[in-house]
Parts: C-alpha cells; structure tokens; sequence
C-alpha cells in the first residue's frame, strides 16, 4: 500500500463501508447525506466536516480520533472532534439487554412486546432482520 492511500481518510471510509457490505447509498442514507457526497469523500475530492466523521466513526465502531488517526485530515478538524461518539444503535442495545436476560435465565415474557415496539421505530433492513430474528427466536423457547 502507498503512503498516498494509507493515509486517505476516504479510501478508510470506503474500506470500513465495503467491510460492512453497505452501498454508498446505504452510508449515504445513514448519514443524511447524498450517494454524491459520500463518492467525494471516498474519492479524497473532499474532506468530511466534524459532524460527518463524528457519524462515521459511530456508524463503524471507531472513536473520531480513531477513524482519521494517520490519515491526512486536516489537523484543525482533528482538534474540533469529540472525544467519543455514540457507536450503538437502541436495536443492538435492546439486542445485547436480550441476550443477557437469556444468560442469566431471567423471565423474558416481556421482550416479545419489547422487541414489537422496536420493530416499529427501525428501519434499517438489516437491524429489522436482527429483532425479526430474535422474536422468532423467543416464539421458539414458548413452545
């Protein structure tokens, strides 16, 4: 790998996207922006605001500082980043809340309805598959 590539954030982004198996349309919609403002990025032809690598870092699993640490962003934006950034979607949180209760063999008769109002509020495909999943999963152990 070249220095010129190890060092772009875009072609970070597009790497940690591709690991994903997302479109840039998919990142695009997640981050509320264009399909075009994400090929830019990717491309090097410009460099992501805070918020934007802020929401990226969240969306792959990183700190700010981690997703652009040795790239060429610009050192003034590295300085304006948070700290941390929110890197949970509530889908993987009630997920993970599930499983524990599972663990620890505690009553799950209140998830089903948990999980049903979940499924309301999420659109993301793949996260509808994980909660239509684990329902399937709790309608299993009732038989």
């Amino acid at each position: 790998m070249t220095e010129e590539i190890s060092r772009s954030l875009g072609r970070r982004v597009a790497t940690l996207r591709s690991a994903l198996g997302w479109t840039q349309q998919e990142l695009a919609d997640r981050l509320a922006v264009s399909r075009v403002a994400v090929s830019h990025i990717e491309a090097g032809l410009r460099d992501p605001g805070e918020r934007t690598v802020t929401l990226l870092a969240g969306l792959f699993k990183l700190e700010p500082w981690e997703l652009v640490s040795g790239t060429s962003y610009p050192p003034a934006k590295v300085e304006r980043l948070p700290v941390v950034a929110c890197r949970y979607t509530e889908v993987e949180l009630q997920l993970r809340l599930l499983e524990e209760d599972r663990s620890a063999g505690r009553d799950l008769g209140e998830w089903p309805d948990r999980l049903r109002l979940l499924l309301k509020s999420t659109h993301d495909r793949r996260e509808r598959e994980s909660v239509e999943a684990a329902l399937a999963g709790l309608a299993g152990l009732r038989r």
